[in-house]
């Protein structure tokens, strides 16, 4: 006789029945294979749980909202305030801004529009507002980006 996928079964003892845990006192009944007393023997204690000391989920502050890394800090400088400084126009620089104290010198630069030009001015800066692009060219000036 050939032996056949159906004919095959498990070793004699290789079985044995699932243990039901506390289920009365003639098996594994009362303390249920977890001991006496103790964390472990209770029965739903948070994974979280510090033995009553505060959590610290609890002694962290919570936070409100975040900080971004990677924020660029403009420091501006409105039109009326160019005016004011170069009353006779030419190149105005960031350099020539942090020389007259407009600004601080290291950090970039942003021109707004606020205010009006009489003369022309060829500025350079790291940003422009389209209002300040718009009123340097109509008073016949120029703006480069850095």
């Amino acid at each position: 006789m050939t032996l056949k996928l159906h004919h095959l079964r498990p070793a004699p003892g290789a079985k044995t029945a699932k243990t039901r845990v506390g289920r009365g006192e003639g098996s594994k009944g009362k303390t249920a294979g977890r001991g006496t007393k103790g964390t472990k023997a209770r029965y739903q204690v948070p994974a979280a749980f510090e033995g009553g000391q505060m959590p610290i989920h609890m002694r962290l502050p919570k936070l409100k909202g975040f900080k971004n890394p990677f924020k660029v800090e403009f420091q501006v400088v409105n039109l009326d305030r160019i005016a004011t400084l170069f009353p006779e126009g030419g190149s105005v620089s960031v350099d020539d801004l942090v020389a007259k104290g407009a600004v601080r010198k290291g950090q970039p630069v942003k021109v707004l529009g606020q205010g009006d030009l009489s003369v022309a001015v060829q500025v350079s800066a790291h940003k422009f507002s389209s209002s300040a692009k718009e009123k340097i060219s109509a008073a016949g000036g120029t703006t480069t980006e850095l």
